[in-house]
């Protein structure tokens, strides 16, 4: 979980890899509708993310997997985990510096970093109740797997 331009596709998926789990990018499964509202530098609201957190928890229920997704604010994890109980955070956190960087250096990717602000606004950093890992962004995502990995297999 984290905002746009934290990584979460390219550290999900290595993370999936080494954990020998399937991936899956939340992305992928927003409606046309809220790809386009974003696109068009329109933040979603929570009617918006609604159906899209429905897929994502199917995706959830359905077994181990790894699932890139924002889950910005507490309720929408809280929806996550009803659906999965079991769920297991990865908060994947940076500055927005660093943030805006990457999403200016992604081509063709929905997300304007206009959005950048808002999300970093709608965020509700994990509680400690949630039991998240969190990730510095600012370290090679090779080395956020790895200790993901190590902290993940040792509990």
């Amino acid at each position: 979980m984290g905002v746009s331009g934290s990584g979460k596709t390219t550290v999900g998926a290595a993370l999936a890899d080494a954990l020998g789990l399937r991936f899956v990018d939340g992305d992928a499964l927003h409606p046309a509708a809220n790809v386009a509202k974003m696109a068009a530098g329109i933040p979603l609201d929570d009617a918006d993310r609604a159906p899209w957190l429905d897929a994502i928890g199917a995706v959830l229920a359905g077994g181990p997997v790894v699932v890139a997704c924002s889950a910005l604010k507490r309720a929408y994890r809280d929806r996550l985990r009803a659906a999965a109980p079991a769920l297991q955070l990865v908060f994947l956190d940076g500055s927005p510096a660093l943030l805006a960087s990457r999403m200016t250096a992604r081509p063709g990717h929905f997300m304007p970093t206009s959005l950048l602000d808002s999300q970093l606004a709608t965020l509700e950093r994990p509680t400690p109740d949630e039991h998240a890992l969190t990730a510095d962004i600012a370290e090679p995502a090779a080395g956020i797997v790895t200790e993901l990995v190590e902290r993940m297999t040792s509990a």
